[in-house]
């Protein structure tokens, strides 16, 4: 199969579309703590949904698995265990530096060290630049870099306007050097994801050879590095879980000091959706990374890219921008445009390539 960039950002697009979608569902849940909602549902975004896709889409699951030599299915799991870490810190990055900061640190350091770890890993980054297509997605990547900066920067007018907690932390939460340390940490944490997708290269050419569609190879690999991001979160969820002493949520006690019995099964549906929903962004993104040919590193970026542009767009369907002023609109608008430019301009110089 050829490759196709203009294709492959379709597919980065709705993956952004699901990743910016899935908390939706989340929000609805009713008489649950964080810790019983998220891994419920992360049941479904890192075990469930990636093993049936995959055991439904390729080719002899099981046999291509068995056969992934044993450093292979390590280094797949460690690089999603580690990204793992830096979505369980990302939280903390907001704390101590507030929207702003935090987000165009964390963010910013996640696009590049997911773009740029694996072919400076590989040692092909100096021959990657050497080309005019190359060239051209480090432009592109530059200028995703721009519009989550400005984005940002939208963000934290806007909050600052309404007058809420989240414009930055107060003098009491506010810690630069510590801030910066955990943003720094989870900037990098989080860009680990692509390193697993990246250590998964001999899983997909197994699969090829077992007979799978080219689209669909990369979905055995998301297998793998999903159990290391289940392994963290579960693990952080079960220390919540015995300090808050609310395992019996599942089955449908209230949340301590409340009397309010939950929903469980509109809750357990509505965590099935909005996990199924997450994985999708992976889902689709290994469909465009198997359309972006030589430069398949730059899908990172476009998978960052394309979260941002359509959580800001969710933002705007649920009125979270009415209250902001018009320059405020104005900047977060320019911000969606720069991150429009910048896929389309990666789009373009993959297609040169």
């Amino acid at each position: 199969m050829d490759a196709n960039p203009l294709l492959g950002v379709f597919f980065h697009w709705l993956g952004g579309l699901s990743s910016a979608s899935f908390y939706v569902p989340y929000k609805r849940i009713r008489g649950w703590s964080w810790e019983i909602f998220w891994i419920t549902g992360g049941i479904f975004s890192w075990l469930f949904a990636p093993w049936l896709l995959a055991g439904i889409q390729t080719h002899d699951l099981p046999g291509v698995l068995a056969a992934t030599p044993g450093d292979i299915w390590f280094w797949c799991w460690f690089w999603g265990a580690m990204w793992g870490l830096g979505g369980l810190t990302f939280g903390l990055t907001m704390r101590y530096l507030g929207l702003s900061l935090g987000m165009a640190v964390a963010l910013g350091l996640t696009t590049v060290i997911g773009t740029m770890g694996p072919p400076v890993f590989r040692g092909t980054l100096g021959e990657l630049a050497a080309t005019d297509a190359g060239r051209i997605v480090f432009i592109g990547i530059a200028i995703t870099l721009a519009g989550i900066i400005l984005v940002a920067q939208a963000g934290r007018r806007k909050e600052r306007e309404m007058g809420g907690a989240d414009a930055a932390p107060d003098a009491g939460e506010f810690d630069l050097r510590k801030g910066l340390a955990i943003a720094v940490f989870s900037g990098i944490m989080s860009g680990c994801f692509a390193w697993g997708l990246d250590a998964g290269q001999p899983i997909r050419d197994l699969t090829l050879r077992a007979g799978t569609d080219p689209l669909w190879q990369g979905l055995p690999v998301l297998c793998v590095v999903l159990l290391g991001g289940l392994t963290t979160n579960l693990v952080w969820c079960a220390i919540l879980i015995a300090r808050n002493r609310s395992a019996r949520e599942f089955v449908g006690a209230p949340v301590r000091g409340t009397s309010e019995r939950p929903p469980l099964a509109r809750n357990y549906a509505l965590a099935a959706l909005g996990g199924t929903l997450w994985y999708f962004q992976f889902f689709f993104y290994t469909m465009g990374e198997s359309q972006m040919g030589r430069f398949g590193f730059s899908s990172w970026t476009l998978h960052m890219a394309s979260i941002i542009l359509f959580s800001t767009l969710w933002g705007f369907a649920l009125r979270e921008w009415a209250p902001a002023s018009s320059r405020t609109r104005t900047l977060v608008w320019f911000g969606i445009g720069v991150l429009m430019l910048s896929t389309v301009v990666i789009g373009y110089g993959n297609a040169q390539g």
